[in-house]
């Protein structure tokens, strides 16, 4: 989880590919129209976001129901989000991507082809509601590489590749 621009897609699709596990870019999960909107520079609100979230649990519902090992790229941003997509799912684990504003919006203004208008991060940053300590959350901040980064979270949440 984390704001646009912080490194999900990345790092999960990385991380999956290493652990030889599934993965899901979130974003592709999103119906049309929320899509439209981001693209116009309009925020996304709670009820724009519920069916994506539902999407998501169900993907994440699926790979649990049939024994496999994934990787979701979501942005999470709230508690109420993450209790949707995560709730008692107890093998489902987060792993925050933290970073300032200012490092973000420099990797935002660098990377082309991404329907998310940099516009848009100041109302990430301000919808973003940090982990709580309950939610067991790993939170790795993102001034590292990528390497760095993979390392970290597959030595602290002890992860080996599926068999």
């Amino acid at each position: 989880m984390g704001v646009s621009g912080s490194g999900k897609s990345t790092i999960g699709a990385m991380l999956a590919g290493r652990l030889h596990w599934h993965f899901e870019e979130g974003d592709t999960l999103h119906p049309a129209a929320n899509i439209e909107k981001m693209r116009r520079g309009v925020p996304l609100d709670d009820a724009d976001r519920k069916s994506w979230l539902q999407a998501v649990a169900g993907v994440i519902d699926h790979w649990l129901e049939s024994g496999n090992r994934g990787v979701v790229a979501c942005s999470a941003l709230k508690r109420t989000y993450r209790q949707m997509i995560i709730g008692q799912r107890e093998a489902v684990r987060l792993v925050y991507l933290e970073g300032s504003y200012e490092l973000i919006l420099q990797r935002m203004a660098a990377r082309h082809g991404h329907f998310m208008p940099v516009s848009l991060l100041e109302s990430q940053f301000q919808a973003l509601e940090e982990p709580l300590p309950e939610e067991h959350a790993l939170v790795i901040p993102i001034e590292r590489t990528a390497e760095q980064i993979m390392r970290e979270i597959e030595t602290r949440l002890q992860l080996q590749p599926a068999q």
